[in-house]
């Protein structure tokens, strides 16, 4: 009779994986890219300074607890890989971090805005272009994602790949006023701007927009407030 060959003993930890916090990749990286802000800018897309306040915003909602067995990912590990956009081994890292970065931020970086800052938009316009009583230019950018399983034609746009589409209306900045992303790579921009939540709020006046108001020098009907294309806009489609 053949005995069963015993089982070997596993370790639970790694001695590599449990010297991370003082060997690890990350440790030794992150003190090096902060000593070279050009190479943290290549590395991260943004400033030292600004990786750090945006960190000082997130960490609470990404600080971990650690057990008796595992030690928690860091907050600046959780952010440096989700700049990075790994691949799927740290996919729930970037969720986690991304649905933090939106919750966390999406009150301050897109506020509901005022009649007052609707006007202070349109004045921009009508001094870098000479274009009056316009509150926001309009456009839409295929953003390419992995193919869906069984995806029908509405995911396929012209371009011939799969993308989602992000909606966003700029001020004269550069900065996003509003955004809507999600909608099918196949739709055109008017009639994802007509079904979203954007547009809704625009054609029911629900965003507060100022009302038809003269144009300047001139003293007959008023004209409504309106957004245009970029394409009309010559510094902003640059």
């Amino acid at each position: 009779m053949i005995e069963d060959e015993p089982l070997r003993k596993r370790m639970w930890v790694h001695p590599i994986v449990s010297q991370r916090a003082s060997k690890g990749l990350f440790v030794g990286l992150y003190s090096d890219l902060r000593a070279d802000p050009q190479k943290f800018f290549n590395y991260c897309r943004m400033l030292v300074s600004t990786f750090d306040r945006l960190l000082g915003k997130l960490r609470p909602s990404l600080t971990f607890q650690d057990t008796n067995m595992w030690r928690s990912v860091s907050s600046e590990v959780c952010l440096i890989i989700t700049l990075r956009m790994g691949t799927s081994t740290i996919a729930d890292v970037v969720w986690v971090t991304c649905a933090t970065i939106w919750l966390t931020l999406k009150a301050s970086v897109l506020p509901h805005l005022t009649r007052q800052q609707w006007l202070d938009i349109a004045q921009g316009f009508l001094e870098r272009a000479q274009f009056p009583n316009c509150i926001g230019s309009l456009d839409g950018k295929h953003i390419w994602v992995k193919k869906p399983p069984n995806p029908g034609y509405e995911y396929y746009n012209y371009k011939q790949f799969f993308p989602v589409v992000l909606l966003a209306l700029a001020d004269t900045k550069y900065r996003f006023i509003i955004v809507d992303i999600g909608f099918y790579g196949s739709t055109a921009d008017a009639r994802i701007f007509r079904a979203s939540t954007m547009g809704r709020w625009l054609q029911s006046n629900q965003l507060d927009v100022p009302q038809p108001a003269n144009l300047p020098g001139f003293t007959g009907p008023t004209a409504p407030y309106l957004v245009e294309e970029p394409r009309y806009l010559p510094f902003l489609a640059t």
